[in-house]
């Protein structure tokens, strides 16, 4: 069988791209929700886009957590699905209101991230994950 031509995937394979795709995406949201974490750690006047009226910091804070924890959380694969809703929330949020009468050029980046974030939703983290750990874990002891 050709592999190329295939419709069949292989889970092996479908398992380590997850966990190479969920790893890399992570660790780029977390270069850009660091210096955020940074800018709310350091105090002072925040000046950051307030999309709900709840006030720059809080804003702020929302998105540092969406870019920043919800990241490392997916990273682990840990509460995948519940840290990408955040992140694919936020992507929305950046790409289409902060962005949103900005060229294309200002959009792609939050677009990009938005649309791997989609496809991890849906396949989930795969069985290299916390996530896959603990449900194997709940099947064990429903026996």
């Amino acid at each position: 069988m050709n592999y190329l031509n295939s419709t069949n995937s292989n889970s092996v394979l479908k398992d380590i791209i997850l966990l190479i795709v969920r790893v890399f995406i992570g660790f780029a949201m977390l270069s850009h929700g660091f210096p955020k974490l940074q800018m709310l750690l350091e105090g002072g006047k925040i000046e950051f886009f307030d999309f709900l009226g709840l006030g720059p910091q809080i804003t702020l804070g929302l998105t540092v957590f969406a870019e920043f924890v919800c990241s490392i959380l997916l990273i682990l694969g840990l509460f995948s699905r519940i840290a990408l809703g955040f992140l694919i929330f936020t992507m929305v949020i950046a790409g289409f209101v902060v962005h949103g009468a900005d060229p294309f050029t200002k959009q792609e980046m939050s677009l990009v991230y938005l649309s791997v974030y989609l496809l991890l939703i849906v396949f989930g983290a795969g069985k290299y994950s916390v996530d896959y750990m603990i449900e194997k874990r709940k099947r064990a002891n429903d026996w």
